[in-house]
């Protein structure tokens, strides 16, 4: 029955441990994310992450706690929008795509043979 709780103490230690460890990472990243924060600042948290580090992520968490998911979302709301622009930058068509358009708009009488050069000559440069 001993080697039983000593199991359960080892995975209640070893969740503990590993929370801990997220906490601490999840801090240190917003400390550097965090503009406000000048360099001494940022220094001293760290220090003190150094050498009181369970006291520290306890404090940080409870004293920045909110800014620290504001700043979280922040940065995954630019970073949507950064992936955003990235994807319609390269979706846009292809100059084929390009050319049949134009031929259509060529046979309905919207574009002249003129225009509808200069948008094939466009199209083809892209290729």
């Amino acid at each position: 029955m001993e080697q039983f709780w000593n199991v359960i103490w080892l995975f209640f230690w070893g969740f503990a441990f590993v929370s801990y460890l997220f906490a601490l990472f999840a801090v240190i990243s917003d400390i550097f994310r965090d503009r406000d924060l000048n360099g001494w600042l940022k220094a001293v948290w760290i220090l003190f992450l150094v050498f009181v580090p369970f006291l520290t992520v306890l404090v940080y968490l409870i004293a920045r706690g909110r800014s620290m998911a504001e700043r979280q979302a922040k940065s995954a709301r630019q970073a949507e929008a950064e992936t955003t622009e990235y994807i319609r930058s390269v979706a846009t068509a292809s100059p084929t795509q390009e050319i049949a358009k134009a031929k259509e708009l060529l046979d309905a009488g919207t574009l002249t043979q003129g225009e509808f050069d200069a948008l094939k000559a466009k199209a083809l440069s892209r290729a």
